[in-house]
């Protein structure tokens, strides 16, 4: 586990945008068995987090098209929720950051960390808005 002033800035540029913190795997199932859409961010400490996964999931957030419920996840700290998230994702390996879009507690659009890494926020945030447009 990372110390939690490291994380603190990390875990508010996420909740400060409207995304719930989740921090155990009850309140991973609450959120992602519901129904509607849900797009979950599983945020971390790299890099390609700070500069494409965060700034392109608000970006994508604040379109007019947009999830239910906007949730995440912290790799590295509450490893129990971390841990359940990824469980839904399945077949998609252990990834972070990555993003997931659930219509009805089932996955319908992924972005693993090989399509964020070195890939602009807003191109990530188009790929986004194009899974909104589809499903939400």
């Amino acid at each position: 586990m990372y110390p939690e002033y490291l994380v603190e800035p990390m875990r508010k540029d996420l909740t400060g945008a409207g995304f719930e913190e989740l921090k155990d795997a009850a309140d991973v199932d609450n959120a992602l068995k519901s129904e509607g859409t849900v797009l979950l961010v599983v945020n971390s400490v790299c890099g390609c987090a700070a500069a494409n996964a965060r700034p392109a999931a608000k970006a994508a957030a604040a379109h007019e098209k947009h999830p239910d419920k906007l949730v995440t996840v912290f790799a590295g700290m509450e490893k129990e929720a971390v841990d359940k998230a990824r469980s839904y994702m399945i077949p998609y390996p252990p990834s972070s950051p990555a993003m997931a879009l659930f219509k009805d507690g089932k996955l319908v659009h992924m972005i693993e960390r090989h399509q964020i890494e070195g890939r602009p926020a807003q191109m990530i945030a188009d790929n986004l808005i194009g899974a909104f447009e589809q499903y939400c």
